[in-house]
């Protein structure tokens, strides 16, 4: 195995990203106006990128080439973060930030992939000028013990160029912010649990360290932990209570002073270490010479690594706690100053507070301690060189650091001494991979040829350096300390190489070890590509032992590539020498992955890969049990199964096999159990549904049916223990794997015995071919269609397949359904080739009654007459169940089928131009569609292929002739002021009249004219409302309401369209006319109303149209009766959305004077725009500016409340009873007030009883919603009538 990079991450758009970030690299067209890349799709929302239209203004540029290389190299500007579980990534500039996170998501190709998709973007500034300079994404440890050792959360720490280090969630919520030094952020870094590999190892502590121009600060990660958690929860609980004014917890922290150092601008944190009793004396001797005094026990000390200039680079140790110090003098020169250093509480929290609260905080801020004193204890002089960084490796024994002259140094921590260097490597990006060695790969043979010794011994670790330099495009793999290049790649120029150096906050040697999560310790980010790739490094790699077996694989396994690669005429001496490599290489896990290579290759023939398949299993086989690898072992005799299986299906299929039976229409009747009546009716739906079919469909002639390479037979199969089953593949790869072993089959041209014997031989389950040879019988609808004795083929494979063991179980529980049978309903269903799922069902429900009878006859002869009548009964009783679920399924494939091909079929208009709307294809259907449409789903196809073709309504009267025909004296209606009309003189109909005649017998009741009328006008104003300047479709509309005949549902639609679609751009048109006093320019018509002048005054007319239905259907309505909605006993088991005429049928009454008053309105409306009048305001014509509101029953109640309140009035004030003057005193106030300015003066019948007041109360009560300002009035009314009612008054 070699070192290999692998891309596992896709950007969702990260040119998105870049353009927020950078908004002077935004591609531009002439007007000026944002143009996106049209090949790529986003998801974000346009309101969550503000930021983006505050853009600067641009400079000229210098060069033409310098926007173009800033646009592919704008990610090296940026700050990057990316979390060590792979959960968030950040990319920040200046004062913006995007935070990423990764979601799953499907590919063009079918397959499941991660993408990261934008979280969260905004500003994080909060000082004016500051900008973002270190990023970390720390995952938090989840406390909860079903998920212990996992990530809860993710944290963002973000330094700033302000001093202040601020800690975000991945919504972007500020937790907390500390103001630890006034000087700039450089760098964050962050150190996490791990646990020690040998028990000498120094246990770390987790921590987080924050480098200054001259200072780095340390926050304990215990108490960060807790902090973050606390901040964390607080949010939670302000959130859900409001309050605001939360405190959050105190934070511990050391601020040490780095002293005789030019500048730094990286740091490493190695963490604690404790000297050995020579590395003491020596340090003792060197630092305080002979005399100096040295303690029992070395103390432990914090040792910091920085990067710089003057010293290049310097290694700083801090003690730490209260052990006594290496040298008495030393611990003498910093114990008054050590104290200040040890967990001071932090200051300068920012809480949740008010808007004022905040401005005095911003104005003073918080006091910032003073750094404790440390002097550089040695480092690694060189005046001329200046360090960029340094990255620690995992084991905290070796650091590598880069220069300005293009060097990468690698450091030997503890001794402080550079050991190796590398040159040519200016501006390099760097990071570290550790491998543990897997136990399992060790070679299963004796000791003495083993090249590790002992198979059981502990796991190694093996470190490795990874190096970007980015001037070349260059990715290298280095084996440290001393070892050799491993691996190199071409990655180009303009990447970034993220290495965290951390894993999860919060984990100790006990939960560290519960779960694994699965991490990345490098990660490459490619903006060209839009890509994150990883780099993975088998542990063989680092053993440096030329003579080792692992290094001869390897030699194996690349001369074994580059014969593969190699074309040569002589096809047997290769076979020769892949069979000496593969032979001679000794690790299992390179021999497979050899074996692997071998059969992925396209240049060797089937024969080969069997020859050598095959002699590697013998190989196996003669060697001793307890020296082959089991895995191995398997593997190669799966695969060798495959190829016997993909051996015995090609000869199958390469025979000269033809079935020379004529097939007549007879035979098919009988195959299929149908009369003669049946099969013609089914053969001249499928003609009509292929003649109709054959424009849609479209077949490339380099299409290779029953053809498939071995490569791709052996990537789609798998074995798992004897079963052989198909890989998780695309529909199309499902589809090509069935024609491999089926379609000669279905054609005539291969054995169906023998192919059903093969693949049951070969471990496929009689479930897993059904449903391959029902994708294939499903997907190849066209050349089924073509060849009809192809439904022999398939009667005789599925009878085959039925007859399998497991297929059909014998012992089925009569009383249910088959799961056999369902399985292959269940796709008829599902499918969209309606007439290859009709035949299917066809040859399903012949098949299940064949071997139903069959099984019937079988207990019938098994049992004596009389003796177990019982069990002929329950046969019987089975076949009646599954017999009903074929024929309701037959039922609706057929239904499925007619309306599909009314649906394919076109109509010749000669003078209408076809609108960008009506040229969208529309959806093919099926059964399972249908049964999810809900009940108008059926009409509402049919609606939007009416509006496809613009038919005209009486196009829809003609096809129903029989119902034409009962009513010959019937007015027809549908007169219309459309000027884009097209006469039926002018439309080759062709056979579009029949096919619908034949919908609406299959669809009597969801066909309904009323009910296809209602979804045609519902339709048509719904595209009308996507593009207003398409007048036609109004007026379209408007004919199709005109049609429906119950005054119920015409009612309902037409106010349904009014309150949906017309109210908000007739309130504007009118206020629009009433404002200019005459017609309207073009201009203002677009602005205000949505549409041209010439399209609203055909709007004016239509909705004048349309308020004149609505008042004829109102009062036409009393007179007939609200229609019943039936539904096709086939498709009663339809579920989905409410339709259109239910809907419709559930409207209010409307308030008819109101009505009459917008039509009054509607007709000056038109009268002005169609006559170009001036100096008219409609509005000024009328005593209300009211918008329509058709609903009658709130008035009506109002109304009502007026004049109960009025009789109350008259009873009680103006009678001037002592009884009503005590009643008076003890209503409330507020109604006290109300009906004292009631006037009963208006009321015509003062004498009206008291109950009849009271009813009417109690009748208001039932009109008013309880929203309604006037129901708590009513109620105290009703109380106060009852009151009145009493005896005593």
């Amino acid at each position: 195995m070699a070192c290999s990079i692998v891309q596992f991450c896709y950007f969702q758009d990260l040119q998105a990203a870049r353009d927020f970030l950078f908004p002077h690299l935004r591609e531009e067209i002439p007007s000026g106006a944002l143009r996106r890349d049209p090949s790529k799709s986003t998801d974000w929302e346009d309101d969550g990128w503000g930021a983006w239209e505050e853009t600067e203004p641009q400079e000229p540029e210098e060069e033409g080439n310098t926007c173009k290389t800033q646009k592919t190299s704008w990610l090296q500007d940026c700050v990057l973060s990316l979390s060590p579980t792979n959960d968030l990534m950040v990319i920040a500039r200046e004062q913006k930030a995007v935070f990423l996170v990764p979601k799953w998501k499907y590919s063009d190709k079918g397959k499941e992939e991660m993408q990261f998709a934008v979280g969260w973007s905004g500003s994080l500034n909060v000082e004016e000028g500051e900008c973002v300079t270190s990023a970390l994404c720390i995952p938090l440890a989840s406390q909860k013990r079903s998920s212990t050792g996992r990530p809860d959360w993710t944290c963002i720490v973000v330094g700033f160029t302000s001093g202040y280090v601020r800690f975000y969630t991945e919504n972007g919520v500020l937790l907390l912010a500390q103001l630890l030094n006034e000087d700039p952020v450089l760098q964050l870094k962050c150190r996490t649990y791990e646990i020690p590999r040998h028990p000498g190892v120094t246990e770390q502590n987790e921590e987080l360290s924050i480098l200054y121009p001259a200072a780095i600060v340390t926050i304990d990660g215990f108490s960060l932990f807790q902090s973050l958690r606390a901040c964390r929860n607080q949010v939670a609980k302000a959130a859900a209570s409001g309050n605001e004014n939360i405190q959050p917890p105190p934070l511990a922290y050391k601020k040490w002073g780095l002293q005789d150092i030019d500048t730094i601008i990286d740091h490493a944190s190695v963490g604690i270490m404790t000297l050995s009793p020579f590395d003491q004396m020596k340090t003792a001797s060197n630092i305080g010479g002979f005399n100096a005094a040295i303690k029992n026990s070395p103390p432990a000390m914090s040792q910091y690594i920085t990067v710089g200039s003057n010293p290049f680079t310097g290694f700083f140790y801090a003690l730490e706690g209260s052990t006594q110090p290496l040298l008495s003098h030393v611990a003498l020169a910093v114990a008054s100053k050590l104290t200040s250093a040890l967990f001071n509480a932090a200051s300068g929290w920012l809480g949740w507070k008010s808007k004022h609260e905040e401005e005095a905080v911003q104005k003073q801020k918080p006091k910032v301690e003073p750094a404790t004193p440390l002097a550089v204890r040695f480092g690694l002089p060189d005046s001329r060189r200046h360090g960029e960084s340094i990255c620690l490796s995992p084991c905290n024994t070796l650091a590598a650091v880069t220069d300005d002259f293009g060097r990468v140094i690698l450091l030997d921590v503890a001794r402080g001494i550079a050991i190796r260097m590398w040159k040519g490597y200016r501006d390099a990006q760097i990071g570290w991979i550790q491998i543990v060695e897997d136990l399992h790969e060790r070679i299963p043979e004796k000791a003495d040829f083993s090249p590790f010794g002992n198979s059981q011994g502990p796991s190694r670790v093996a470190q490795f350096l990874v190096i970007y330099a980015p001037r070349r495009g260059i990715l290298e793999v280095w084996s440290t300390q001393q070892g050799p290049r491993v691996g190199a790649f071409n990655v180009g120029k303009h990447c970034r190489l993220l290495y965290p150096g951390y894993k999860i906050m919060g984990l100790n040697n006990v939960t560290s070890q519960s779960w694994q999560p699965q991490t990345y310790q490098i990660c490459l980010v490619d903006p060209v590509s839009g890509s994150v790739k990883t780099v993975n490094i088998p542990f063989h790699l680092a053993l440096s032992d030329k003579k080792s077996e692992r290094a001869k694989d390897m030699h194996l396994v690349k001369k074994l590539a580059a014969l593969l690669k190699t074309k040569s005429p002589n096809l047997d001496l290769v076979e020769t020498e892949i069979k000496e490599l593969i032979l001679d290489i000794k690790y299992p896990a390179t021999k497979k992955q050899a074996l692997e290579s071998i059969l992925a290759s396209e240049r060797l023939p089937f024969s080969c890969l069997r020859n050598i398949t095959q002699t590697l299993m013998d190989t196996l086989k003669n060697q001793e049990l307890e020296s082959v690898d089991e895995g191995l072992l398997q593997f190669c005799a799966s695969r060798l199964k495959l190829l016997q299986l993909y051996e015995s299906v090609s000869q199958l299929n390469s025979l000269d096999f033809h079935l020379d039976t004529p097939f007549s229409d007879n035979d098919l009747a009988v195959l299929l159990r149908l009369d003669e009546k049946e099969l013609l009716k089914l053969q001249a739906l499928l003609e009509k549904y292929k003649q109709e079919n054959t424009r849609t469909n479209v077949r490339f002639s380099d299409d290779k049916d029953g053809v498939l390479p071995v490569k791709t037979f052996l990537e789609y199969l798998e074995y798992e223990k004897d079963v052989l089953n198909v890989k998780k593949i695309s529909e199309e790869e499902y589809v090509a794997l069935g024609s491999f072993f089926f379609w000669k089959c279905l054609h005539g041209e291969s054995s169906t015995e023998d192919m059903c014997h093969t693949l049951e031989s070969a471990g496929l389950s009689p479930q897993l071919l059904l449903s391959l040879l029902l994708s294939v019988w499903l997907s190849k609808e066209k050349d089924i269609l073509d060849k009809p004795q192809s439904v022999c083929c398939l009667h005789t494979m599925l009878s085959l397949l039925s007859k399998m063991k497991v297929a059909i179980d014998e012992t089925w529980d009569s009383q249910s359904v088959s799961p056999w049978w369902q399985q292959m309903r269940t796709a008829c269903i599902q499918s969209e080739n309606n007439g290859a799922a009709l035949l299917s069902a066809h040859v399903g429900h012949s098949v299940a009654a064949q071997i139903s009878n069959n099984m019937t006859e079988k207990k019938f002869s098994q049992t004596v007459l009389g003796a177990d009548s019982e069990a002929l009964t329950d046969s019987w009783e089975a076949l009646s169940l599954d017999t009903e679920y074929w024929k309701l399924l037959l039922k609706q494939l057929e239904d499925c089928l007619i309306l599909q091909t009314l649906l394919h079929s076109k109509g010749n208009t000669q003078t209408s131009k076809v609108s960008s709307l009506q040229a969208e294809p529309l959806p093919r259907l099926s059964v399972k569609k249908l049964l999810e449409g809900g009940k108008g789903g059926i009409a509402d196809s049919v609606a939007k292929w009416i509006f496809k073709q613009d038919f005209s309504p009486e196009v829809l009267k003609l096809a129903n002739e029989e119902r034409d025909a009962e009513n010959p004296d019937e007015p027809k209606e549908g007169v219309n002021r459309g000027f884009l009309e097209v006469s039926e003189v002018e439309m080759d109909l062709g056979a579009i009249p029949d096919l619908l005649h034949l919908a609406y017998e299959q669809f009597p009741c969801s066909l309904e004219l009323d009910v296809l009328h209602a979804h045609c006008c519902w339709e048509y104003v719904v595209q009308w409302n996507k593009d207003p300047e398409e007048a036609r479709f109004f007026v379209r509309s408007i004919e199709h309401l005109k049609h429906i005949f119950n005054a119920h549902v015409q009612n309902g639609i037409a106010l349904m369209m009014w309150n949906t679609f017309l109210v908000k751009r007739f309130s504007a048109a009118t206020y629009l006319m009433d404002k200019v006093g005459k017609s309207p320019k073009d201009r203002l018509c677009r602005r205000d109303v949505g549409m041209s002048d010439t399209a609203m005054t055909s709007f004016l007319g239509s909705c004048l149209d349309l308020l004149q239905i609505l008042m004829e259907a109102d009062v036409s309505r009393d007179e007939i009766q609200v229609p019943v909605l039936d539904t096709e006993d086939a498709w009663l088991s339809v579920e989905g959305p409410i339709s259109i005429v239910e809907l419709a049928l559930e409207q209010k009454h409307i308030h008819y004077p109101l009505v009459e008053h917008h039509s009054i309105l509607c007709s000056i409306l038109y009268a002005v725009m169609r006559f170009s009048l001036k100096s008219v305001k409609p509005l000024s014509l009328f005593d209300s500016k009211a918008i329509l509101q058709v609903h009658d029953k709130e008035v009506l109640a109002s109304q009502l409340l007026v004049l109960t309140g009025q009789r109350l009035a008259h009873a009680l004030l103006h009678t001037q009873t002592k009884e009503g003057m005590e009643l008076l005193a003890r209503l409330p106030p507020t109604l006290c007030t109300w009906l004292k300015a009631m006037d009963p003066q208006d009321l015509q019948n003062t004498e009206v009883p008291i109950a009849t007041t009271a009813k009417l109360v109690n009748k208001v009560i039932e009109l008013l919603p309880e929203k309604h300002g006037q129901y708590g009035l009513a109620l105290h009314l009703v109380e106060a009538v009852e009151a009145v009612s009493l005896p005593s008054l």
